[in-house]
């Protein structure tokens, strides 16, 4: 491929592989630098640049995809504001990774309304392997009936239970994901889903409702029946927007907030 082509392709499509518009309106090409970052995702996605790994410097780059720094600068300038790369200064530029300290509340939204954010204790309460439920199956862009591994968790900050969890996974994607391997995992969750799974959660999109304490979270986060949660149902992404995770998670939020910087 010749990513400085933007001749309309004879199939209708534009060389970036936009489809072309429809008769009567002015079609649409991408933008040279967006085809680049397009390819440089597709070597991320096809794991030719490891998580944590060195990229080529950007001179390289340009020569590879025989463009200039510039065009290949503002591509990694997206892909470093999506955080699927981070720059270092005097260093380079490094594939991102869910191992990082940085990257660990990311997706971690529930800060401590005083004090530092620190990790949370796990406690696994089940794990296994089920038949995907339609309304999973339909977030997780399965068949009803497929295989997922079902995960309930609950997490304490300093010993007081603050978040109970429920997540759902594709279960060809997590052979092999056990409760003893969770247990015995001492990073980030996200960072075994990476490096054992070879699965990278790039993106996601939360819904945030007001909820009380059933029965149940009553019990697990010892608190009265009743009690006002939130509630946050969260569908994670891969490279190709493959939806990987379905968690919900119920917060306590007596000491805790839910932090969401908009920009």
């Amino acid at each position: 491929m010749n990513p400085a082509s933007s001749s309309p392709a004879k199939d209708g499509t534009a060389a970036s592989g936009t489809p072309a518009a429809g008769a009567g309106s002015s079609p649409t090409f991408s933008p040279l630098y967006q085809q680049i970052k397009a390819l440089i995702t597709q070597s991320l996605q096809s794991g030719e640049w490891k998580p944590g790994e060195l990229m080529p410097s950007e001179v390289e780059l340009a020569a590879r995809f025989k463009v200039s720094q510039g065009t290949v600068r503002k591509a990694i300038d997206e892909l470093a504001a999506e955080n699927l790369v981070v720059r270092r200064q005097g260093k380079g530029t490094f594939v991102a990774t869910h191992h990082e300290e940085r990257a660990h509340y990311r997706f971690l939204r529930l800060m401590p309304d005083e004090g530092v954010p620190h990790h949370p204790d796990n406690r696994f309460i089940e794990v296994k392997r089920i038949r995907a439920a339609a309304e999973v199956a339909r977030l997780l862009d399965l068949k009803t009936g497929d295989a997922v591994v079902y995960i309930k968790r609950l997490q304490s900050f300093d010993g007081a239970p603050t978040i109970l969890e429920e997540l759902w996974l594709p279960g060809q994607l997590f052979k092999g994901l056990t409760a003893e391997r969770l247990v015995e995992y001492k990073g980030p969750m996200y960072g075994l889903f990476e490096s054992e799974f070879g699965t990278r959660m790039i993106r996601a999109t939360e819904k945030i409702r007001a909820v009380a304490a059933d029965a149940g979270a009553a019990e697990y986060m010892g608190v009265p029946e009743g009690t006002p949660l939130l509630c946050a149902e969260r569908v994670s992404f891969t490279y190709g927007d493959k939806a990987v995770e379905l968690r919900r998670g119920l917060y306590l939020t007596a000491h805790h907030h839910y932090l969401s910087e908009l920009s």
